[in-house]
C-alpha cells in the first residue's frame, strides 16, 4: 500500500521534506514582517508599516505557492507551526536590517532546495524554484537599498525615508 501511495507523486521524499521546511520558513517570514509592520505602526512609520504589511502577505503567498504545488503533485503539504517572533525593535533601521537578514536566510534556503532537486533529478521542482531565485534577488535588493538610504538621509529626516517607501517599486533593473 505504501508503494502505491508513492506512485501518486514523482516528488521524492527529500524534496518533499525540504519543500515543507520552506513553507514553514515563508510563514515565519510572513509572521516576522507582520511584527515589523506592527512596530512601524506603533511608532508612527505609516508607510513602512504599509510596506511590511504588503511583505507579510507576499511571503504568505510564497508559502501557499509551494503548498499548492505539493498538493498538485500528489505529495503531502504540511501546515507549519510558526514560532513566536520578536515584536520590538530598537530603530527603523534595525527593522530593515532584520528584514535583510531574513531575506538572505530565505535565499540560502532556496539554493539548498535547488541543490536537493538536482541531486534527486527533480527538474519540475527545480523549474518552480527558479521563480523563487528571481524573487529573492528582488527582495534582497530592496532591503539592501532601503538600508543604504539610512546612510544618505540625516537622522532628523527619517520620516522622509518612511514616506518614500510608499513609492518603492522594482522592475528588475531600477529601484525607484
Amino acid at each position: 500500500m505504501k508503494d502505491l501511495a508513492r506512485l501518486r507523486t514523482s516528488i521524492k521524499e527529500p524534496v518533499e521534506l525540504i519543500l515543507n521546511q520552506q513553507i514553514q520558513m515563508e510563514m515565519v517570514s510572513s509572521s516576522k514582517y507582520l511584527a515589523m509592520a506592527g512596530w512601524c505602526d506603533r511608532n508612527g512609520f505609516d508607510y513602512s508599516a504599509g510596506f511590511f504589511y504588503k511583505q507579510s502577505e507576499e511571503e504568505r503567498g510564497h508559502a501557499m505557492k509551494i503548498f499548492h504545488y505539493l498538493c498538485d503533485q500528489g505529495a503531502t503539504a504540511l501546515s507549519p507551526e510558526v514560532p513566536s517572533v520578536p515584536q520590538e525593535f530598537d530603530t527603523l533601521r534595525s527593522v530593515f536590517e532584520g528584514a535583510l537578514e531574513q531575506e538572505i536566510a530565505v535565499t540560502d534556503s532556496i539554493n539548498r532546495i535547488i541543490a536537493v532537486c538536482r541531486r534527486e533529478s527533480d527538474f519540475a521542482t527545480e523549474e518552480l524554484m527558479k521563480w523563487y531565485v528571481k524573487e529573492q534577488m528582488e527582495e534582497e535588493y530592496i532591503a539592501r537599498r532601503c538600508i543604504d538610504l539610512f546612510d544618505q538621509i540625516p537622522a532628523d529626516q527619517i520620516f522622509e525615508l518612511d514616506k518614500q517607501l510608499s513609492k518603492v517599486t522594482y522592475d528588475g533593473n531600477v529601484f525607484e
